[in-house]
Protein backbone atom coordinates (compact mmCIF):
# COMPACT_ATOMS: atom_id res chain seq x y z
CA UNK A 1 0.00 0.00 0.00
CA UNK A 2 1.24 3.35 -0.86
CA UNK A 3 2.46 5.45 1.87
CA UNK A 4 2.30 9.13 2.73
CA UNK A 5 5.80 9.88 3.87
CA UNK A 6 7.77 13.33 5.11
CA UNK A 7 11.92 12.12 5.38
CA UNK A 8 14.89 14.25 6.17
CA UNK A 9 12.41 17.30 7.55
CA UNK A 10 14.86 19.39 9.60
CA UNK A 11 13.47 21.08 12.77
CA UNK A 12 15.96 23.27 15.24
CA UNK A 13 15.94 22.37 18.90
CA UNK A 14 13.31 24.83 20.11
CA UNK A 15 10.96 23.02 17.42
CA UNK A 16 11.25 25.38 14.30
CA UNK A 17 10.94 23.82 10.59
CA UNK A 18 11.79 27.25 8.80
CA UNK A 19 13.03 30.48 10.41
CA UNK A 20 11.29 34.48 10.83
CA UNK A 21 10.94 36.27 8.03
CA UNK A 22 11.10 34.15 4.70
CA UNK A 23 11.69 36.51 1.70
CA UNK A 24 13.77 35.63 -1.76
CA UNK A 25 16.94 36.59 0.10
CA UNK A 26 15.73 34.06 2.91
CA UNK A 27 13.58 31.44 1.34
CA UNK A 28 14.12 29.17 4.74
CA UNK A 29 13.36 32.31 6.85
CA UNK A 30 16.45 34.34 8.90
CA UNK A 31 18.72 31.29 9.98
CA UNK A 32 16.69 28.40 8.86
CA UNK A 33 19.71 27.85 6.46
CA UNK A 34 21.75 26.56 9.39
CA UNK A 35 18.93 23.66 10.18
CA UNK A 36 20.11 21.92 7.00
CA UNK A 37 24.11 21.98 7.77
CA UNK A 38 23.51 18.23 8.75
CA UNK A 39 22.65 17.31 4.82
CA UNK A 40 25.10 19.20 2.67
CA UNK A 41 28.21 16.92 2.86
CA UNK A 42 26.06 14.12 2.53
CA UNK A 43 27.02 11.63 -0.14
CA UNK A 44 23.71 11.50 -1.63
CA UNK A 45 22.81 15.09 -1.51
CA UNK A 46 26.07 16.31 -3.33
CA UNK A 47 24.89 13.65 -6.02
CA UNK A 48 22.20 15.19 -6.24
CA UNK A 49 23.74 18.50 -5.82
CA UNK A 50 27.31 18.64 -7.61
CA UNK A 51 27.96 22.39 -7.60
CA UNK A 52 27.64 21.78 -3.10
CA UNK A 53 30.28 19.32 -3.37
CA UNK A 54 32.54 21.53 -5.72
CA UNK A 55 32.01 24.03 -3.04
CA UNK A 56 32.80 22.51 0.03
CA UNK A 57 35.85 21.22 -0.94
CA UNK A 58 35.04 18.27 1.34
CA UNK A 59 35.32 14.27 0.13
CA UNK A 60 31.37 13.35 0.51
CA UNK A 61 30.26 12.04 3.62
CA UNK A 62 28.69 8.17 4.29
CA UNK A 63 26.96 7.29 7.44
CA UNK A 64 24.09 7.54 9.77
CA UNK A 65 23.09 11.06 7.38
CA UNK A 66 23.57 9.63 4.53
CA UNK A 67 22.02 6.73 5.04
CA UNK A 68 18.89 8.82 6.03
CA UNK A 69 18.99 11.13 3.17
CA UNK A 70 19.27 7.97 0.64
CA UNK A 71 16.24 6.43 2.19
CA UNK A 72 13.80 9.14 1.55
CA UNK A 73 14.51 8.86 -2.12
CA UNK A 74 13.50 5.00 -1.82
CA UNK A 75 10.43 4.20 -3.46
CA UNK A 76 8.89 7.62 -3.90
CA UNK A 77 6.43 7.81 -7.34
CA UNK A 78 5.50 11.16 -6.40
CA UNK A 79 5.78 14.40 -4.18
CA UNK A 80 3.38 16.89 -2.52
CA UNK A 81 5.35 20.53 -1.50
CA UNK A 82 3.47 23.77 -0.22
CA UNK A 83 3.62 26.60 -2.35
CA UNK A 84 6.13 28.41 -0.38
CA UNK A 85 8.77 25.07 -1.28
CA UNK A 86 8.19 26.10 -5.11
CA UNK A 87 8.92 29.76 -5.08
CA UNK A 88 8.81 32.95 -2.95
CA UNK A 89 5.41 34.05 -5.40
CA UNK A 90 2.44 35.06 -3.34
CA UNK A 91 -0.78 35.47 -5.08
CA UNK A 92 -2.22 34.58 -8.56
CA UNK A 93 0.57 33.82 -11.19
CA UNK A 94 1.60 36.91 -12.85
CA UNK A 95 3.36 34.73 -15.45
CA UNK A 96 5.11 31.82 -15.97
CA UNK A 97 8.76 33.01 -15.44
CA UNK A 98 9.27 31.12 -12.17
CA UNK A 99 9.81 27.37 -12.74
CA UNK A 100 11.23 26.51 -9.42
CA UNK A 101 13.98 27.16 -7.21
CA UNK A 102 16.26 24.02 -8.83
CA UNK A 103 16.89 24.88 -12.39
CA UNK A 104 15.72 23.24 -15.16
CA UNK A 105 16.07 19.62 -14.20
CA UNK A 106 14.88 19.36 -10.13
CA UNK A 107 15.59 16.55 -8.17
CA UNK A 108 12.12 15.36 -7.63
CA UNK A 109 12.27 12.98 -11.13
CA UNK A 110 8.87 11.87 -10.81
CA UNK A 111 5.39 13.93 -10.89
CA UNK A 112 5.26 17.14 -8.36
CA UNK A 113 1.94 18.32 -6.74
CA UNK A 114 2.25 21.94 -5.34
CA UNK A 115 -0.80 22.97 -3.73
CA UNK A 116 -1.72 26.71 -4.03
CA UNK A 117 -5.00 28.90 -4.01
CA UNK A 118 -4.41 29.83 -8.27
CA UNK A 119 -4.43 27.69 -10.48
CA UNK A 120 -1.31 27.14 -12.92
CA UNK A 121 -0.66 25.16 -15.65
CA UNK A 122 1.28 21.91 -15.34
CA UNK A 123 4.90 22.41 -16.33
CA UNK A 124 7.33 19.64 -17.21
CA UNK A 125 10.94 19.84 -16.61
CA UNK A 126 13.96 17.94 -17.40
CA UNK A 127 14.64 14.51 -15.72
CA UNK A 128 10.96 13.12 -15.47
CA UNK A 129 9.82 16.13 -13.15
CA UNK A 130 6.28 17.63 -13.83
CA UNK A 131 4.72 20.11 -11.78
CA UNK A 132 1.10 20.10 -11.66
CA UNK A 133 -0.96 22.94 -9.55
CA UNK A 134 -3.57 21.64 -7.06
CA UNK A 135 -6.02 24.19 -5.94
CA UNK A 136 -8.58 22.10 -4.21
CA UNK A 137 -7.02 21.38 -1.03
CA UNK A 138 -4.65 18.61 0.75
CA UNK A 139 -7.00 15.46 -0.02
CA UNK A 140 -7.26 15.98 -3.38
CA UNK A 141 -3.32 16.69 -4.02
CA UNK A 142 -2.71 13.37 -1.94
CA UNK A 143 -5.80 11.50 -4.43
CA UNK A 144 -3.81 12.37 -7.70
CA UNK A 145 -0.26 12.11 -5.80
CA UNK A 146 -1.08 8.54 -4.99
CA UNK A 147 -2.71 7.92 -8.44
CA UNK A 148 0.85 8.87 -9.76
CA UNK A 149 2.69 6.81 -7.90
CA UNK A 150 1.03 3.74 -9.00
CA UNK A 151 2.02 1.75 -6.42
CA UNK A 152 4.93 3.76 -4.57
CA UNK A 153 4.72 6.12 -1.82
CA UNK A 154 4.32 9.71 -1.74
CA UNK A 155 6.68 12.11 -0.51
CA UNK A 156 5.67 15.56 1.17
CA UNK A 157 8.08 18.41 1.21
CA UNK A 158 6.58 20.92 3.11
CA UNK A 159 6.98 23.24 3.95
CA UNK A 160 6.00 23.37 7.74
CA UNK A 161 2.64 24.77 7.41
CA UNK A 162 2.08 22.04 4.86
CA UNK A 163 3.01 19.15 6.82
CA UNK A 164 1.22 20.37 9.72
CA UNK A 165 -1.86 20.32 7.46
CA UNK A 166 -1.64 16.76 6.57
CA UNK A 167 -0.38 15.57 10.37
CA UNK A 168 -3.64 17.03 11.80
CA UNK A 169 -5.66 15.36 9.30
CA UNK A 170 -3.94 12.01 10.34
CA UNK A 171 -2.49 11.83 6.92
CA UNK A 172 0.97 10.94 7.53
CA UNK A 173 1.68 7.25 8.11
CA UNK A 174 5.89 8.19 8.60
CA UNK A 175 7.54 10.81 9.87
CA UNK A 176 11.23 11.39 9.38
CA UNK A 177 12.17 14.86 11.93
CA UNK A 178 16.27 15.70 11.80
CA UNK A 179 17.22 17.66 15.12
CA UNK A 180 19.87 20.14 13.95
CA UNK A 181 21.50 21.27 16.98
CA UNK A 182 20.41 24.78 16.32
CA UNK A 183 17.91 27.45 18.59
CA UNK A 184 16.14 29.72 16.40
CA UNK A 185 13.77 31.30 18.99
CA UNK A 186 11.21 32.40 16.34
CA UNK A 187 9.72 31.23 12.97
CA UNK A 188 7.60 28.28 11.89
CA UNK A 189 7.00 25.70 14.41
CA UNK A 190 5.95 21.95 13.92
CA UNK A 191 4.00 20.77 16.08
CA UNK A 192 3.09 23.03 18.53
CA UNK A 193 -1.04 22.21 19.07
CA UNK A 194 -0.70 18.70 17.16
CA UNK A 195 -1.44 15.74 19.67
CA UNK A 196 0.82 13.05 17.87
CA UNK A 197 -0.27 10.97 20.42
CA UNK A 198 -4.07 11.07 19.86
CA UNK A 199 -3.58 10.73 16.26
CA UNK A 200 -1.99 7.16 17.14
CA UNK A 201 1.88 8.35 16.15
CA UNK A 202 4.54 7.07 18.36
CA UNK A 203 8.71 7.19 18.18
CA UNK A 204 9.68 3.74 16.19
CA UNK A 205 13.56 5.05 15.42
CA UNK A 206 16.15 7.36 16.63
CA UNK A 207 19.69 7.86 15.92
CA UNK A 208 22.25 10.34 16.45
CA UNK A 209 25.12 10.97 14.67
CA UNK A 210 27.87 14.12 15.26
CA UNK A 211 25.81 16.48 13.10
CA UNK A 212 22.17 15.59 14.18
CA UNK A 213 19.39 13.76 15.57
CA UNK A 214 17.29 11.64 13.64
CA UNK A 215 13.94 10.45 14.97
CA UNK A 216 11.48 8.50 13.39
CA UNK A 217 7.12 8.84 14.21
CA UNK A 218 4.90 6.00 12.66
CA UNK A 219 1.14 5.98 12.38
CA UNK A 220 0.13 3.10 14.11
CA UNK A 221 -3.56 3.11 13.40
CA UNK A 222 -4.52 2.35 9.72
CA UNK A 223 -5.31 5.01 8.24
CA UNK A 224 -8.88 5.74 6.15
CA UNK A 225 -10.05 7.34 3.40
CA UNK A 226 -6.13 8.90 2.44
CA UNK A 227 -7.33 9.32 -0.84
CA UNK A 228 -10.78 10.17 -0.75
CA UNK A 229 -11.29 13.09 0.96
Amino acid sequence: MSKLRVNSFSISIDGYGAGPDQDLENPLGVGGLALHAWVFGTKTFQKLHPEAGASSGEPPREGVDDDFVARGFENVGAWILGRNMFGPIRGPWTDDEWRGWWGENPPYHVPVFVLTHHARASITMEGGTTFHFVTDGIHAALKRATEAARGKDVRLGGGAATVRQYLAAGLVDELHLVISPVILGRGEHLLAGIDTVSLGYACTEHVTSSHATHVVLTKQSARSATATG
